[in-house]
């Protein structure tokens, strides 16, 4: 009977010690739930664009989506380095959204599949031939390719009229260019220089030989475009060829002795546009940002503020800032099929054969 009882004790004692231990075992695991936060978003830009362009939006973005607070990277390059970047990161990319590159390089990375379609609320403010028809890519903005001076160094009379007069042997060691291959701006320019003297001529190597007599004169080619523009402003060099909105954000933003002229022939008109990362890990952010980027609002304070000439047909030419109502540009005349077709080639070709020879 003793034994009996002292089983029953065992198992009413067994019976409440793993009660204890389920409710300790619950309440553990409630606890775990309440303490599990959400990994914050976090969203990942590539951009060729300068701080006083980005940052501006990143703003607007993160009021409209506060969860992303604190959790916007930015990486900035060259255009041509953004391209080879996200090539290289295909099965991992590491990039959600690509902001700021040339029409080439969208079309390159849209037949390579890097590029993830989307078809934004914005689509039909977009004229065709400033995106992807399947929306893969959409320009942003038009950027004219102007001939940069040191406004302390020359006087408007004494610049350069058009492309041709760079090559006069009096501009011989006072011309910085930015390096070429690495910048999608340089790339552009000096692809329609080539097209440029292909058309007048018929002979692509006349514009070879251009660009060869440009090389004589130039001094050196700067990294980065920040040391292009420091070496301008120190007088180390006098002209350059650049696009009209850095320019504008030199002078104005930064307060530098830099500013621009028109050559009478006709400038560049480069396309350069945004896109989102095919497989990237936040694609939804990317669409959301694009949509505050391309907000009529967003546009029309990036031309005010930053010099921007926007791609939407559909903004009210009465908003738009007076210095853009001011602008009196002619386009220069390229069949841009031509000129994204050869442009890999022919700045290949020009770093193997021309760059540095012209001396020589």
């Amino acid at each position: 009977m003793k034994t009996f009882k002292n089983i029953i004790v065992f198992v009413l004692i067994s019976a409440f010690i793993l009660g204890l231990s389920g409710c300790s075992s619950s309440k553990q695991t409630e606890g775990q739930k309440e303490q599990k936060v959400e990994s914050p978003k976090k969203l990942v830009i590539y951009t060729g664009r300068d701080p006083e362009v980005y940052n501006p939006v990143i703003d607007k973005f993160v009021e409209k989506y506060p969860e992303y607070k604190g959790n916007v990277q930015v990486l900035q390059m060259g255009a041509q380095e953004i391209l080879e970047r996200i090539r290289a990161e295909k099965e991992n990319p590491q990039c959600d959204f690509w902001w700021g590159g040339t029409q080439d390089a969208f079309e390159t990375a849209t037949r390579e599949g890097l590029l993830e379609p989307y078809k934004a609320s914005f689509d039909s403010a977009i004229p065709l031939e400033y995106k992807d028809k399947d929306g893969h890519w959409y320009g942003e903005i038009v950027l004219p390719e102007v001939i940069e001076y040191n406004s302390d160094a020359l006087k408007p009379e004494d610049l350069p009229k058009d492309w041709d007069d760079l090559l006069d042997p009096k501009w011989k060691d006072k011309i910085i260019i930015r390096n070429v291959a690495p910048s999608g701006t340089m790339r552009t320019i000096f692809a329609a220089m080539i097209y440029k003297e292909m058309k007048a001529t018929g002979d692509v190597e006349k514009g070879f030989e251009w660009l060869k007599k440009l090389d004589a004169n130039t001094k050196e080619y700067a990294a980065n475009p920040t040391d292009m523009h420091l070496k301008l402003a120190r007088q180390e060099g006098l002209i350059s060829l650049w696009n009209l909105q850095d320019v504008l954000l030199q002078k104005y933003v930064k307060n530098m002795p830099l500013d621009f002229a028109i050559p009478e022939s006709g400038v560049p008109m480069l396309v350069d546009g945004v896109a989102i990362v095919k497989n990237a890990k936040n694609v939804d952010g990317a669409k959301k940002f694009m949509e505050v980027l391309f907000e009529p609002d967003t546009q029309l304070m990036l031309s005010e503020k930053v010099f921007q000439i926007p791609t939407r047909s559909d903004l009210p030419k009465e908003k738009m800032p007076e210095w853009l109502k001011n602008l009196n540009l002619k386009a220069m005349d390229i069949d841009w099929e031509v000129l994204n077709k050869n442009v890999a080639s022919w700045i290949q070709r020009w770093e193997q054969e021309v760059k540095g020879k012209g001396k020589k």
